[in-house]
């Protein structure tokens, strides 16, 4: 029996019930700013693990805010993270993460003018602890520990990866760490977050007088949000909860007793946007591969159809790879970056 037979029982169980378990009541005003002024802004699936479900993503009219609407509940969010970043996806996004060593060096390499020589770093959010590893060729002197409410937190210690793991949630664990840390980051954590401003808080806490906190979060106003609509990879349905936009960012940090010192929109950028358009257009026209939340195993002949679908549009997907290659020079001025940074010194 493999892996996926023997979880198959209990996915068709969890989902015996409805989809409708999974979420909470339909939010009538802005997680943000409280207006009811609301608006659909995307209507869409799970393109990644094809879990079923529809979900909805609305947009403040007076802020801007967009934000899943309406929002998983803890057992929705159990059930659409479990065996993506462990169980059956551990092994897939390790190899992945370890292969971006570059991007996680160039994110420390980027708010080094910024960041000087600090003792201590916490990283929110960070999975098997790859940026911290490395991020020490930047800080050779400083001691990265890693949080997040994941296992692999626990693996990344083990790894070395970092100093200490913490494992659970960030505004739980934040009085405990109070004032310990010169650097907080929060690389690509926020947007999971069931409440962003609250971990603004938490992080408030956590660092010392003067200390800095770095943020890399999707760019809800990248143009590449409206040209690939479904298919802009950082929707990320239905992991990504809030996108915030980066005037609301800055206003909130200036209120709870931050300086903005560095704002980054084309060092952020990731260019993988067409070519994960690509891929997500062409894995969802082939049949699905095996899956326990599947009812039943793929026959042969679904097997092989995945895959000369899969080899007819190989083509389709390198040349999108290589147009996100061209374009990188000019996604800040054309603004098309996927992302932007955001880094804040706490005020004394």
């Amino acid at each position: 029996m493999t892996e996926i037979d023997r979880l198959r029982p209990a996915y068709q169980a969890d989902l015996a019930d409805g989809l409708d378990r999974f979420f909470e009541p339909r939010a009538s005003t802005c997680p943000w700013c409280s207006s009811e002024r609301l608006s659909v802004r995307l209507r869409t699936r799970d393109f990644l693990q094809h879990k079923p479900g529809r979900f909805t993503l609305d947009q403040c009219k007076d802020c801007a805010h967009i934000f899943q609407n309406p929002r998983l509940n803890p057992a929705g969010l159990e059930f659409y993270y479990r065996d993506f970043y462990d169980g059956l996806g551990e092994k897939q996004l390790a190899g992945q993460f370890e292969g971006r060593g570059k991007t996680y060096l160039g994110r420390a390499e980027a708010v080094s003018g910024a960041v000087t020589r600090p003792s201590n770093w916490l990283d929110v959010g960070t999975g098997h602890g790859h940026f911290c590893e490395s991020a020490r060729e930047v800080f050779p002197e400083t001691r990265f520990d890693g949080l997040d409410l994941s296992e692999g937190v626990k693996l990344a210690e083990e790894h070395g990866r970092v100093s200490a793991g913490y494992r659970g949630l960030f505004v739980e664990l934040a009085d405990e760490l109070a004032d310990r840390y010169d650097v907080v980051s929060m690389y690509h954590y926020l947007e999971h977050s069931t409440a962003p401003q609250a971990e603004l808080d938490a992080a408030h806490r956590v660092l010392r007088a003067g200390g800095h906190l770095v943020i890399e979060v999707p760019d809800p106003e990248s143009r590449y949000a409206r040209l690939l609509g479904r298919r802009w990879l950082p929707w990320l349905q239905p992991q990504h909860l809030h996108f915030v936009p980066p005037a609301n960012l800055r206003q909130r940090l200036e209120a709870r007793g931050f300086t903005v010192v560095l704002e980054q929109r084309a060092e952020a950028h990731d260019p993988i946007d067409l070519v994960a358009a690509a891929w997500l257009t062409l894995d969802d026209l082939a049949p699905r591969e095996d899956a326990p939340w599947h009812p039943r195993s793929p026959g042969r002949f679904r097997r092989i159809a995945r895959g000369g679908v899969l080899l007819a549009g190989a083509l389709g997907v390198v040349l999108a790879a290589v147009a996100d290659r061209l374009v990188r020079p000019f996604a800040g001025r054309a603004r098309l970056s996927n992302a932007y940074r955001m880094v804040a010194r706490k005020d004394s």
